[in-house]
């Protein structure tokens, strides 16, 4: 027997479940951005994430168009939401669940090695300070 089409056909139940609000820790979990859901929660709580804009809590429901603002150390990325899942999903398809459209990492960040002081060196002078300033882009040249 075949599925009825047209303006009174009933969506397959995957497709539907897709598409329902989902919490947004959940969704952050679901989609690889963080490790645990607990991490992602304490990350909403701590004001880190933002959706739409706006700080949220854990429980606020994600929808498909909505924006994903997360902060890292010294850059944010910004997602757009193209599916909501609530189950934990394989790297491949969790990419597909949303769109980055967030600036490139910083090319300090992404070189894996941080400028650092040696250890006992004390204090950096004036100077020094000026010179990490305009390293971490804080200052103009």
């Amino acid at each position: 027997m075949t599925q009825p089409t047209g303006a009174g056909a009933v969506p397959p139940p995957a497709a539907e479940e897709a598409q329902a609000p989902v919490r947004l820790d959940a969704w952050l979990w679901a989609v690889r951005i963080f490790k645990t859901r607990s991490l992602a929660s304490s990350e909403v709580k701590a004001s880190h994430i933002r959706l739409n804009g706006a700080h949220t809590k854990p429980s606020q429901k994600v929808r498909p168009g909505d924006t994903v603002t997360v902060r890292y150390p010294g850059w944010e990325r910004t997602l757009v939401v193209r599916k909501t899942l609530s189950k934990r999903v394989g790297a491949p398809v969790a990419v597909t669940c949303y769109e980055d459209i967030s600036a490139p990492k910083p090319a300090y960040l992404t070189s894996g090695t941080l400028p650092r002081r040696e250890r006992g060196a004390g204090r950096p002078t004036k100077t020094e300070r000026r010179a990490l300033n305009k390293l971490r882009g804080y200052e103009k040249a």
